[in-house]
């Protein structure tokens, strides 16, 4: 996991697809927790190169996990049928 990909001479980090799904979640946690700082503060090129990485990892996530349970509360749907107090959680 000590090899990082480059893309224009930028280090992004090491490619989604050869980590394993604990690494690959573990790096989901950790860029959508630094997210809100990139955006506020970071600078155009910095905001850019978290975009890239966050689309390579949800990607490679979601390649992982087609079947993943979506909660009827996060769809267009569901948003219009939810009333007032309910969850938006798979079972909530």
């Amino acid at each position: 996991m000590n090899e990082h990909d480059t893309r224009g001479g930028t280090m992004t980090g090491v490619d989604p697809g050869r980590l394993d799904d604990q690494q690959l979640m573990k790096e989901l946690e950790t860029i959508h927790r630094t997210r809100h700082d990139t955006l506020l503060y970071g600078s155009n090129d910095a905001l850019r190169a978290h975009n890239d990485r966050m689309a390579r990892l949800e990607g490679e996530w979601l390649r992982r996990n087609p079947r993943r349970p979506v909660a009827a509360g996060r769809t267009r749907e569901g948003a219009r049928e939810r009333g007032c107090g309910q969850g938006a959680a798979p079972g909530g």
